[in-house]
């Protein structure tokens, strides 16, 4: 990029894995470590849907974008003065990769002392994030950052962001807040405490879950459900306690342990709800939706439409997420922020965590918002896989994947349609998508018809 953009109104990092560097930093196996940064810096490209019809954007990402998929990401929305860019060196820190590279960091100060008005977002309110406002706010002291809470309020992400902090908000607000109710767990702080106290609950109440503080898409998650591991407590503590050496992590951080909830499925999945707090302490609300998620856990998409939930499921899910909201403002974040629910067979509805960021949610909120605007949750029936699957070896381009869903890509018209979120996962055989229709049959039927269509030679 020879002369820097002007008029630019915010600046963009997708810094994915800086959200759980710690966790991606611990992990034992080198090759699933690369893995992991690789997946998050290829799912990336996806955050241009969370920027959906802005203009005067300067983003970057941690690899290049495909030029025809930011061509097809501008013609869809008619966005305008959109850049995208990337670090010349990726080691999954982006926002440190950009304060190593000399020619990338001079034209954003460039861009931060030519507009004055300028704002600095990003995917999480990490460490390095603050460490490259810092570096731009000596050209620019005013420099705004309206998606985070400043630098002395920052420990509000990593904490209301972990599974330890979460579930002590749970536990000082249930006089308080009745609802708020998470599954029968405890805290541990070494595998040996967390493997006896696990095989103890495995032996009496037949399933647990263990999760890390801050793992990422399924990573950091073990679930035994009754009948996987031995019921003895000797077999059972040997078996528990072997798996959490298989990885670094499990020893570096607080384990909580939880009793296992039997699901029942609603929503298509599980329900979630999105909020955003702006900087003068607002909470607003955005969208709730049912979580497409694994048996093992592992978070897959969204489904989004004012029919996925219940009234009263809606109506308790609305009033908890307002009410974690106020306790985050309270403390100084801003930003975005989920709650995720599992609903039991038993009835009752349990938390199970918050994302104290932009979520795989937010960038189909955006692209709803943007394509039917505020009555989306009404208008329209909205379902998201973030990295669907194709066949291995498939040596697909982005160019590729247009031409074949040339039938079924969204039509401003008839308001229907595919839209391709994610072309850099292609190198790992996978792609990301969002499927818009009038009802959830038309939904499900495009997103057949997209299964379809890859099958065919």
């Amino acid at each position: 990029m020879d002369e820097p953009p002007s008029n630019i109104q915010l600046i963009y990092i997708s810094n994915l894995s800086e959200d759980v560097w710690p966790f991606i930093s611990d992990m034992s196996d080198n090759k699933a470590r690369s893995l992991e940064i690789e997946e998050n810096a290829n799912l990336s490209d996806r955050d241009l849907f969370s920027l959906a019809g802005m203009d005067n954007i300067f983003v970057v990402l941690p690899h290049p974008a495909d030029n025809e998929f930011v061509d097809y990401y501008r013609k869809l929305f008619g966005s305008r003065n959109v850049h995208v860019t990337t670090p010349s060196r990726h080691t999954g820190e982006t926002c440190k990769d950009v304060l190593n590279d000399p020619k990338l960091l001079s034209t954003i100060k460039t861009i931060v002392a030519q507009n004055p008005k300028v704002g600095l977002s990003s995917y999480s309110t990490s460490p390095q994030f603050f460490e490259l406002a810092a570096a731009l706010r000596t050209i620019n002291p005013n420099l705004s950052l309206p998606d985070s809470p400043e630098l002395e309020e920052s420990w509000t992400v990593n904490f209301y962001g972990s599974k330890s902090g979460f579930r002590q908000l749970s536990q000082q607000s249930l006089a308080e807040e009745p609802d708020f109710k998470m599954s029968e767990g405890m805290i541990s702080s070494d595998i040996d405490n967390t493997a006896k106290i696990a095989s103890n609950m495995y032996s009496h109440n037949g399933g647990i879950v263990l999760k890390t503080n801050k793992g990422h898409s399924g990573a950091g998650l073990l679930i035994f459900r009754p009948g996987d591991i031995p019921n003895d407590y000797p077999s059972c503590y040997q078996t528990i306690m072997k798996k959490l050496k298989e990885e670094a992590y499990w020893s570096k951080f607080p384990i909580v342990i939880e009793k296992y909830v039997d699901p029942s499925t609603i929503g298509g999945g599980f329900p979630n709800i999105e909020f955003k707090i702006a900087k003068n302490g607002r909470v607003n609300f955005l969208y709730y939706c049912g979580m497409r998620v694994t048996k093992q856990g592992v978070f897959n998409g969204v489904e989004i439409n004012d029919s996925v939930l219940s009234d009263k499921v809606t109506a308790q899910i609305m009033d908890l997420g307002f009410f974690i909201g106020e306790q985050l403002a309270s403390h100084g974040y801003r930003g975005y922020y989920d709650v995720d629910f599992i609903a039991a067979k038993n009835g009752q509805l349990y938390v199970t965590e918050s994302n104290v960021r932009r979520t795989g949610g937010t960038h189909v909120y955006h692209t709803a918002l943007a394509l039917f605007g505020k009555d989306f949750l009404y208008d329209a029936y909205t379902l998201s896989n973030n990295a669907y699957s194709i066949s291995q070896n498939a040596n697909l381009r982005f160019s590729d994947l247009y031409q074949r869903f040339a039938p079924i890509l969204y039509n401003h018209r008839t308001k229907e349609g595919l839209v391709i979120t994610s072309a850099n996962l292609l190198k790992q055989d996978k792609f990301g998508y969002v499927i818009s229709a009038k009802t959830k049959s038309q939904a499900l039927k495009i997103e057949a018809q997209m299964e379809s269509l890859l099958s065919s030679s």
